[in-house]
């Protein structure tokens, strides 16, 4: 026996489907079955959720009952447009209208990190967006941040303004001191170029801190 929820004739209606009928839908293309769900809801329980079921290893996934080449290619390549979704909302020539789509934009692209990353947006003097960065990447517990590269990039592609962000494979959004300090020296080494630092966000796991807010820029 087979049931269909109709999710792809209803694709408006999505957003009132849970996780396990999206999923099965996507597994089954376009529609529900009971099979399909029951995987769905085996995958999404054993992974504890959408967000680690997505971002699990390779290895962990094949080794699952119904995850065959085609199954993995699908969840792979989930989360990668989810990624492009959100970068999307950010392309070069675009104005930035508020700080929550950059918030949006960042969380997309860091926030499921294992290692951290420091990443810059340089910004021209409208606050159009010139170019997103990934700049340095390190291990779980920090990165190096060298001041140079960061003025040297912003004055090659002659950027007016940058936000700096970097993210917390801890989950925890909270700038340490560290953060602090390497602020005030990228603060520091962009004015002396007449470079505006506008922000820099710390990501956590779905939250974010900016500085600037904190009145630490």
């Amino acid at each position: 026996m087979r049931r269909s929820t109709g999710i792809a004739a209803g694709i408006r209606a999505a957003a009132t489907h849970s996780d396990a009928e999206l999923l099965a839908a996507l597994i089954h293309g376009g529609s529900v079955t009971l099979a399909a769900h029951a995987l769905s809801e085996r995958l999404l329980r054993h992974f504890g959720g959408l967000r680690a079921l997505l971002h699990a290893g390779t290895d962990e996934l094949v080794a699952e009952k119904g995850i065959g080449p085609a199954r993995l290619a699908m969840l792979r390549a989930l989360p990668e447009l989810a990624r492009r979704y959100f970068e999307a909302s950010l392309p070069a020539g675009k104005t930035i209208q508020s700080p929550a789509d950059t918030e949006k934009f960042l969380l997309a692209r860091m926030r499921h990190l294992g290692h951290e990353l420091f990443c810059c947006l340089y910004l021209d003097n409208r606050h159009r967006v010139l170019r997103f960065d990934e700049l340095f990447r390190g291990t779980i517990d920090g990165t190096s941040v060298y001041p140079r590269e960061v003025v040297k990039e912003a004055l090659f592609i002659n950027a007016a303004a940058v936000i700096l962000a970097h993210n917390h494979p801890s989950g925890v959004a909270e700038p340490s001191q560290a953060d602090e300090r390497i602020t005030g020296r990228l603060k520091s080494a962009l004015e002396l170029v007449d470079i505006r630092l506008l922000d820099h966000l710390i990501i956590g796991d779905g939250t974010t801190t900016s500085l600037a807010s904190r009145g630490l820029i």
